[in-house]
């Protein structure tokens, strides 16, 4: 029997809780709406995109689509955010392949693109994982994410009073040997561009103490970690960069299924850090991944699957729900968002 066919059938009898409505209303701080990531809702209805976050009970939707270009910044903004203002913040982003153009001025050239992006509405900046991974100079050469010729951009981020949507590196074993004893070898066997090895990729630990060195060199400017940090298998160490940058905050997108299969670490760590914690799914406005979110937040749920697909994706495990009391569910439903965004 392959590995793909083997799908078996938990026999515990546990509390399985519906949750369709969360317990307050929701900013999603990450998310996307074009393709390949957001379902394509740029091509369909607007009247029906807005039905379908009033059902999941989302209020203002993040689209980090404008971080891929300005081509398609333009049309969210047009598309989005120009007929509801109210429900869509569309954050912008650097187009790196210009380095090589722009040589030695490259930060002084990308710092005035955002203002301009700014002046067609753009409310923010996403960095994606090519810087650290794939960014490189005119010399050909890797760029650091803390490059110090970048430091015009974070200055200008300062300047609008834009938060910085930060993804560096990807999940931990995207960087080890694809062994059987990757966790996720079979995500790896589906998409063998996300393995990064070393060499000749950087160290994992190498892009994120790069990360660690930028946050603590711009307190000026407001860095949300996707992805809890980029780090959600490592809580202290996102936790240690938490309590040593007040400007610093995580977003918990696209990782169920780290944080729900250490559910004591993970529910420790939104208490800690609740005023630090946004909401954000990474996975379109999908009311199924909506409901999951909410059910693994709110219930006492044991071993559940993490995603809509069977098996999930991201490895062969199920989560725990972490019955989160509501002072906290209110700040990261919505109350962190708002302070952030000034909404």
């Amino acid at each position: 029997m392959d590995l793909r066919d083997y799908q078996p059938r938990p026999q515990l009898v546990t509390k399985e809780t519906t949750v369709t409505q969360p317990r307050f209303r929701v900013i999603d701080a990450h998310n996307h709406l074009g393709e390949p990531f957001g379902g394509g809702w740029d091509k369909r209805p607007l009247s029906e995109l807005l039905a379908r976050l009033d059902e999941a009970c989302v209020d203002q939707y993040v689209d980090l689509d404008g971080g891929w270009g300005e081509d398609i910044l333009q049309r969210h903004l047009d598309y989005f955010k120009q007929p509801a203002p109210e429900r869509f913040l569309i954050f912008g982003g650097v187009d790196w392949t210009q380095w090589p153009e722009q040589g030695h001025h490259f930060g002084e050239w990308a710092a005035a693109r955002m203002r301009q992006q700014a002046r067609w509405g753009a409310q923010g900046l996403k960095i994606w994982k090519p810087l650290g991974l794939h960014v490189r100079d005119e010399c050909g050469h890797l760029v650091a994410v803390d490059d110090e010729r970048l430091i015009p951009i974070w200055e200008t981020a300062a300047a609008l009073n834009w938060p910085v949507v930060i993804h560096v590196a990807d999940p931990t074993a995207f960087f080890e040997p694809l062994t059987p004893q990757n966790e996720r070898w079979e995500e790896l066997q589906c998409h063998p561009d996300w393995q990064f090895p070393s060499p000749p990729y950087p160290a994992f630990l190498t892009i994120m103490n790069q990360l660690a060195n930028l946050v603590r060199r711009h307190p000026q400017v407001t860095f949300i970690g996707a992805h809890v940090g980029c780090y959600a298998e490592n809580l202290a160490w996102v936790g240690q960069l938490l309590d040593t940058c007040p400007h610093f905050y995580v977003d918990i997108s696209a990782r169920l299924g780290e944080l729900g299969r250490q559910p004591y670490t993970a529910r420790h760590f939104f208490r800690r850090y609740a005023e630090r914690i946004l909401l954000g799914i990474d996975a379109g406005p999908s009311l199924d991944h909506y409901r999951l979110y909410y059910r693994f937040l709110e219930t006492d749920d044991e071993y559940f699957n993490y995603s809509p697909v069977t098996p999930p994706s991201q490895g062969r495990w199920h989560i725990y729900g972490l019955c989160l009391p509501d002072e906290v569910l209110a700040k990261v439903y919505a109350d962190n968002a708002k302070r952030l965004f000034n909404l």
